[in-house]
């Protein structure tokens, strides 16, 4: 280490450079966890909302083993 180099300087020096799992499949993994989370985020619509509370209501209760 020389005296114009830092300490952080020569930890990164030493560190050995993050390599992307994905190679060039990085952009349309990212692409796809955003359209994910928009889809999850999205509201569920009223009508299917009575629809699965009918559903929950009409099922019978099951006992837990």
């Amino acid at each position: 280490m020389t005296k114009k180099e830092t300490a952080a300087e020569a930890a990164n020096r030493r560190r050995p450079t993050m390599v992307d799992p994905l190679g060039s499949n990085s952009e349309i993994g990212r692409k796809l966890k955003q359209y994910y989370d928009e889809l999850v985020s999205d509201q569920v619509p009223d009508r299917f909302a009575v629809l699965l509370s009918q559903l929950e209501n009409a099922e019978p209760v099951r006992k837990k083993d």
